[in-house]
């Protein structure tokens, strides 16, 4: 695929998440910032750039190394990506019933796997961390309704 395709599509994408935050409904409590600001912002962020990558590829400053006569795929790609499919299909089937931290560290870990580290004690420890640091600042401090972190504490 051309660097220029490639920009039309980050701009059929940044199309699809503008539309999906209009559709984000208003909060009933009266605050400062509602729930449309961040990811409106983000994705007027990534509209733009998307915009100027597609005008940069337009141009032909853009390159495709991947096209380059001395490139070729590191073994195990395929291996990569099932790892970070699987832990994001993980964290989507398991999330109901083990609550947030558990399935958001085996996805923590598909995504590590995917970009070659071991799966171990450390990286369970690691990505259980950082699950559980998530759902504290977001379930607990924000009030986004994530369910519980581990069913049976609650």
């Amino acid at each position: 695929m051309t660097p220029f395709r490639v920009a039309l599509l980050l701009i059929a994408l940044c199309g699809v998440a503008a539309w999906q935050v209009t559709v984000i409904p208003e909060s009933m409590m009266q605050m400062t910032v509602g729930p449309v600001l961040a990811p409106g912002v983000i994705v007027a962020a990534l509209s733009v750039f998307a915009v100027l990558y597609g005008v940069s590829a337009w141009r032909g400053r853009q390159t495709d190394e991947s096209q380059a006569p001395d490139q070729s795929a590191l073994p195990g790609a395929n291996t990569r990506v099932l790892s970070l499919l699987g832990g994001g299909v993980a964290f989507i089937a398991l999330v109901i019933p083990l609550g947030f931290v558990i399935p958001g560290t085996l996805c923590g870990m598909g995504v590590a796997r995917s970009f070659d580290a071991p799966l171990g004690l450390k990286s369970a420890l690691i990505c259980g961390a950082i699950a559980s640091t998530f759902w504290f600042v977001f379930a607990q401090l924000l009030g986004v309704g994530l369910g519980p972190a581990l069913p049976w504490l609650i």
